[in-house]
């Protein structure tokens, strides 16, 4: 009876994940509904902490410059983010993305993240190489409210609770399912039997480019 009880109450938690857009540069679309144990979330802050793999990054500067505008509100970890970096050489990337209360839904919650694809090495017979992102974890932080104890676990989160108490507080980790276990961001890549001709066409490119600008300094540059 009692497992019984902690099923009906922490019933009904579900995260959904998804990217927008095609190519490069997407839009990573969280929604989180609590179920039965969002009647009692009132006054608690809901985030979700996604790892993303070296394949897809968020950039520092733009997220930045939409937090001072109140477009969403995130942690990076690590903070500093080498944006330049292809896939091979780059490394994963930790981001605590806070959710905003649905208004069409009184338990519900969503926030979207713009994400990039970086650079992968050229592949044999393929145009698109996979990056595959895990499903996010649900966190919970209730400053001056609580939520049944059966349904979450303390969470080592080293962030701010942006509730009512501006002070830091203890985040859970909230169990809930999955409407997937991963999504699949698709990442357009060269081919190798292709390598001959772009670095024909770009040394041409160079060449020609590097003609015009001597001649311009040439004709119109003042030598003393």
């Amino acid at each position: 009876c009692a497992l019984l009880g902690v099923q009906a109450v922490c019933e009904g938690a579900t995260v959904t994940q998804e990217l927008l857009k095609e190519g490069f540069h997407r839009d990573l679309l969280l929604k989180v509904e609590l179920g039965v144990t969002g009647e009692h979330a009132g006054g608690c802050t809901v985030a979700a902490r996604t790892h993303l793999p070296p394949g897809i990054y968020v950039d520092p500067y733009e997220l930045a410059s939409l937090q001072q505008h109140n477009l969403t509100k995130a942690v990076l970890i690590p903070d500093v983010v080498d944006v330049e970096a292809p896939e091979y050489l780059a490394t994963g990337l930790l981001v605590l993305l806070y959710l905003e209360p649905d208004p069409w839904c009184s338990h519900c919650f969503r926030a979207a993240l713009p994400v990039h694809g970086r650079y992968h090495r050229p592949a044999e017979d393929s145009e698109e190489a996979l990056v595959i992102l895990k499903s996010p974890e649900v966190l919970v932080c209730c400053c001056d409210n609580h939520l049944p104890a059966e349904c979450w676990k303390p969470a080592e989160v080293d962030a701010a609770c942006s509730g009512k108490n501006a002070g830091p507080c203890q985040w859970y980790n909230l169990i809930h399912k999955s409407a997937h276990e991963e999504s699949i961001l698709q990442v357009p890549v060269g081919l190798t039997q292709h390598s001959s001709m772009v670095c024909a066409v770009t040394l041409l490119a160079t060449v020609f480019c590097s003609s015009l600008i001597l001649t311009a300094v040439c004709k119109y540059g003042q030598f003393s």
